[in-house]
């Protein structure tokens, strides 16, 4: 009930921040000072949200940082470089988050001092959380070159200074440290920064085993995180209890502190807030001798490390893998064979020994008895071969299981570099032709607003598309992970209704969500959410402006069937066998030019079957279409 009122609770509180941001909407200026002011005030907007909305965050600074590149606006492109390796760290993509914070060096002008200061103190951080400790010293002594008598700069300073000689392990500098950094931020009045701090201090008295002090630091931190809104540092306080608590044996404690990190880090994309709460339950279960729970965290704790390997990694691990496999197969054959024949050549010795023995019949006795013995030893012999030469073909099956499954992993990437050279060429060739003709003076602004306005269809698709053809070439790879849950699909029908909120005003669509509550399926909600966001998306490209787009379900039998019916183009009869068909590679334009790779339906139909389920489409030309998938329902 608790987990159900959260969930509830969060998606209360995005609605929210989506309607205030739309009430709150700002036209954005055309003169280029006011655009200057439009850009510093987005950026202190995601520098202020990314510990609480990363998502958010990272799109006000995406937006400041086009602005900005488009008036060459320096100190704008560097804050928001700077924002998104503040985001990206927030969500510990750490090598993402050195490229943005290394790149806002570039722009930065020379004289933004404080500017200077906090990014080489985010780089000297992120080089921390990389093991880096070198890098991070230096980066944080050039942080100290800009600090100048700014307050707050300074506490920043020992702050970070604090948490590089904690992970260096040298406590009794850490704490002095800290103190200092402490002063300067009360001087500062600076809550947040007070904020870390007191996690510093919990840190370095945990380490020091110092409990007591540890937990009241700790327990003063927790307490300001929601007084500053920062759910990363909350999330972190969640493990760091954990930890506590398993170094004070209290083993019950911990593991509930660690669940607690685990739902607030899943809820901000936080990974080594997930990693460290499954270390600290897969600990917490080993000491209590519950092995079983221990081994289940232990592989969610791999799990998660893995999740911080992109997709490009695994595909290259994997296919150096096979090389190296296939390499050590033929080198197994080889040796067998060698082996085949020092048999073979055994067996015509004693078949020489049995022929010399029987014409001597010297000892007829002996001579009986050593035919006899070698008759055996030929037998046992010609079965080992008989059993070397069934291996030999085992091997060459798997040999050849193994260089097809390469020449399919060959034939995937030339198929994504056919799709995304033909699919996702044209938006970037359009946006580039409009640079091209804006830096000539060929168009004004206005040409430039209408020509991005008929773009952003087109964009929005490529965008689309590139999440389609990643998540589609994951599954291809790795092979699909179904995580099954109880899904409300009503509920996933009102995210989705804010996720496309706007592509919907676009065509002044209405979206109904009609979708009956009470029913939850089992099925792995990542993939509903990526189905019903395929279906809706594909729905509002065909539908025509003043037009409506319904989700519905019904029971049937042990099933729920979810419908997303619009009314739109509709599809000819003698092209609705050609949508489920990656090798057909069948798309259409929509109302206002999207485009799109016709992977997403392939995608859908692979993830409804792997849930237990099917995907079927009805149409009628010119009156709409409606897409239906089955899921069984949750017992």
């Amino acid at each position: 009930m608790r987990r159900f009122l959260s969930q509830v609770l969060l998606l209360i509180m995005i609605y929210s921040a989506s309607y205030a941001q739309k009430e709150n909407a700002e036209t954005i200026p055309a003169d280029t000072n006011g655009l200057r002011v439009y850009i510093d005030k987005h950026n202190k907007d995601a520098d202020d949200l990314y510990v609480r909305c990363p998502d958010s965050a990272r799109k006000m600074a995406e937006q400041a940082l086009l602005l900005s590149e488009k008036i060459k606006y320096n100190k704008g492109i560097g804050e928001s470089f700077f924002s998104l390796g503040h985001v990206y760290w927030s969500q510990s993509y750490y090598p993402i988050s050195l490229f943005y914070l290394k790149s806002a060096l570039t722009y930065i002008p020379k004289n933004e001092n404080t500017l200077l200061a906090n990014c080489y103190n985010a780089i000297g951080r992120t080089y921390m959380e990389l093991k880096n400790f070198k890098e991070a010293e230096r980066n944080i002594e050039l942080s100290g070159k800009y600090v100048d008598h700014d307050m707050l700069l300074q506490g920043k300073n020992y702050s970070e200074q604090a948490l590089l000689y904690t992970r260096t392990k040298d406590y009794d500098k850490a704490l002095t440290a800290s103190l200092k950094a402490l002063t300067f931020d009360r001087v500062a009045k600076d809550d947040g920064e007070i904020n870390i701090i007191y996690t510093r201090l919990g840190s370095i008295y945990k380490f020091k085993n110092q409990m007591s002090k540890a937990t009241a630091y700790n327990d003063s931190a927790f307490r300001m995180s929601f007084k500053t809104s920062n759910k990363r540092l909350r999330a972190k306080m969640y493990v760091e209890y954990a930890d506590v608590y398993n170094q004070l044996k209290q083993y019950d404690k911990a593991i509930t502190f660690a669940q607690k990190g685990v739902a607030l880090s899943d809820s901000i994309g936080l990974m080594d807030g997930i990693s460290g709460a499954y270390r600290a339950m897969m600990f917490a279960f080993e000491q209590k001798k519950d092995l079983g729970n221990a081994l289940i965290y232990q592989k969610k704790y791999s799990q998660a490390l893995d999740k911080l390997n992109t997709a490009d990694k695994i595909r290259n691990t994997e296919l150096i893998q096979n090389y190296f496999a296939l390499n050590a197969r033929l080198n197994e054959i080889a040796v067998m064979e060698q082996k085949a024949r020092e048999d073979k050549a055994r067996i015509n010795f004693q078949n020489a020994l049995i022929v010399t023995l029987i014409i001597s019949l010297a000892v007829v006795l002996l001579a009986l008895y050593i035919t006899w013995y070698n008759y055996k030893q030929k037998k046992q012999l010609n079965n080992k071969l008989r059993r070397q030469h069934e291996a030999l073909l085992v091997q060459k099956d798997l040999i050849e299981d193994q260089s097809e499954n390469l020449a399919t992993v060959n034939k995937l990437k030339d198929k994504l570099l056919a799709v995304i050279g033909h699919d996702l060429r044209t938006p970037f060739a359009n946006l580039r032709n409009i640079i091209g003709l804006f830096e000539d003076n060929s168009l004004d602004l206005e040409d430039v607003h209408g020509l991005m306005r008929k773009m952003e269809p087109v964009i929005k698709g490529g965008e689309l598309t590139l999440n389609n053809l990643l998540e589609w070439a994951g599954s291809q790879i790795r092979g699909i992970n179904v995580s099954p849950a109880a899904i409300d699909i009503n509920l996933i029908g009102d995210e989705m209704a804010q996720t496309y909120n706007y592509q919907l005003l676009q065509k002044d669509i209405k979206f109904q969500n009609m979708a009956i509550t009470g029913h939850c399926v089992k099925a792995d909600e990542k993939h509903v959410k990526v189905v019903i966001g395929n279906l809706i998306s594909n729905a509002i490209k065909f539908t025509d402006d003043n037009g409506t787009i319904t989700l519905s379900s019904a029971v049937i039998n042990t099933e729920l069937v979810i419908s997303i019916n619009d009314t739109g183009k509709g599809i000819a009869g003698d092209q609705l066998t050609k949508l489920f068909n990656l090798n057909s590679h069948f798309t259409q334009s929509g109302t206002m030019g999207e485009v799109g790779t016709g992977i997403g339906l392939f995608l859908c139909k692979e993830l409804v079957e792997f849930n237990g389920g099917r995907l079927w489409v009805t149409s009628v030309l010119n009156q709409g279409s409606t897409f239906s998938f089955s899921l069984p329902l949750a017992t």
